[in-house]
């Protein structure tokens, strides 16, 4: 059965997903992403970014002038932005910030993250949906009592979605499976919206030394034979990964793989013939996907990789075989 979205391909346009460091965007950006073949930039965010003091109900209109210049190059290139809240009021998969409540749990996070995207739908209530999609929450964490359980996620889903088709009931509107990603929600499929899986698979290869995970001391990685927590992964294994989410597609559920990528100390040729693989088994069950940077230590373009041949491209370093791998599929 085919997917109900398009099989977008594109990158993740990472400059604004931290509190600090956030850095403007750049159009050339979307010219080059289109110029290459693909369609689709997702849009990772801080809340924190638009709101003064942290007064959650003080939002700077100001700020948003970025995401209209954003949705304008989209339009004018022909590539699709999905906005996604990386950070939310009480809950973000990164800790630079502590949250003072818990979106999962707490009816007072509930009302700002309602509030936040209330805001959104009314801003971009005339935007088409081929030009725009509101992905809701980045990664909720694995299911458990105390931050999150699945009743807690659907509660929260379940409750924003009406909030923006109150206000704009054509949006297209995109989740994250939950733990982090990795796991599809059938139960939510009545929702009409799409749903949005990871290509971080087997963790020991696409975040091998990545500090964040604990990656400094796994196993340096080959393909086939990732070490993915205990055990080795091959193929195999990552088709029959792809497999579930491909049970949604045959449930009429939009599927979109909206990260992807490996982190910049994976020997090149091991990414890429994971990368190969992982393309391959995608675009055979008509999922399209998103990789993590566009430029950066996951991306094509200045990620730092000491074992590529860069090509110079308007004074950035051009990964040029993986640029070429990902206009394969």
């Amino acid at each position: 059965m085919k997917n109900f979205i398009p099989r977008w391909k594109g990158f993740n346009l990472t400059n604004m997903f931290l509190f600090n460091g956030a850095i403007p965007f750049e159009e050339e950006d979307f010219k080059w992403i289109s110029d290459w073949g693909f369609n689709f930039v997702r849009i990772p965010l801080s809340y924190r970014l638009w709101i003064y003091d942290g007064d959650l109900y003080k939002i700077k209109e100001e700020f948003f002038e970025t995401i209209d210049k954003l949705i304008e190059w989209g339009e004018k290139y022909n590539v699709h932005v999905c906005l996604n809240f990386h950070r939310a009021p009480g809950y973000c998969v990164n800790n630079e910030f502590i949250e003072k409540f818990n979106l999962w749990k707490d009816k007072e996070a509930l009302e700002a993250f309602c509030y936040h995207w209330e805001f959104f739908a009314r801003r971009y209530k005339g935007v088409s949906s081929k030009f725009l999609s509101f992905n809701l929450v980045n990664e909720p964490p694995h299911p458990n009592e105390s931050i999150m359980s699945r009743e807690d996620h659907e509660r929260v889903i379940r409750r924003t979605v009406e909030y923006i088709r109150n206000i704009d009931p054509d949006r297209m509107i995109i989740i994250d499976g939950i733990s982090y990603g990795n796991e599809p929600l059938p139960e939510l499929g009545e929702l009409k919206v799409a749903q949005s899986c990871r290509g971080y698979l087997p963790m020991g290869l696409t975040h091998y030394k990545a500090s964040w995970v604990g990656g400094e001391n796994w196993p340096e990685p080959e393909w086939p034979g990732a070490w993915h927590y205990g055990e080795t992964w091959d193929r195999k294994k990552l088709e029959h990964h792809y497999d579930r989410w491909a049970e949604l597609i045959k449930q009429g559920i939009g599927v979109h793989c909206g990260e992807a990528g490996s982190f910049k100390y994976t020997p090149h040729r091991v990414v890429l013939a994971w990368l190969r693989d992982l393309l391959e088994i995608l675009k055979e069950r008509d999922i399209g996907f998103a990789l993590w940077n566009f430029k950066g230590p996951f991306g094509i373009l200045d990620s730092e990789r000491e074992d590529v041949d860069y090509i110079d491209w308007y004074g950035h370093k051009l990964d040029m075989k993986m640029l070429k791998l990902l206009q394969e599929y």
